[in-house]
């Protein structure tokens, strides 16, 4: 049975493990270095919440709230635990702490070519965006 809570910041190898097992794309050197996401685990402590088979970390999610809206970034489960309900228990958890948050609105960034996510993310009463193009600046190429 795995049990969804809090992803603490000792845990932040744990976490790039698993990143790298599910095959999400990161930045080892820039906002995803163990400092950078140990800070952001310190700054928004409820936002980082895991699903552990016993110790073993198998599924991670953030949850991010901007004052306007909530954001759920970097959903990601093992492949050994896919299909059985932990994204969607993932997803639920951190919709619970954005709408404590404040959150009215809840969105998610998701690339057009990832399928499963999208599937997900559409079964569970979100909607797909049209017109809109995501623009980004990198400060540091690494960022």
């Amino acid at each position: 049975m795995v049990e969804i809570r809090r992803l603490e910041p000792e845990r932040v190898e744990d976490l790039l493990r698993l990143w790298r097992e599910a095959g999400l794309p990161h930045k080892p050197r820039g906002r995803d270095s163990p400092e950078m996401l140990r800070r952001q685990m310190e700054e928004n402590p409820e936002g980082f919440i895991g699903a552990y088979d016993g110790d073993r970390l198998v599924g991670a999610v953030i949850a991010t709230y901007d004052g306007r809206k909530g954001w759920i970034n970097r959903l990601a489960v093992h492949p050994a635990y896919r299909r059985r309900g932990v994204a969607t228990a993932l997803v639920k958890a951190a919709e619970e702490v954005l709408i404590r948050k404040g959150a009215l609105v809840i969105a998610a960034l998701i690339l057009e070519d990832n399928k499963p996510s999208l599937n997900l993310f559409k079964k569970l009463g979100y909607e797909v965006g049209r017109g809109v193009v995501y623009v980004r600046k990198a400060l540091r190429p690494e960022a």
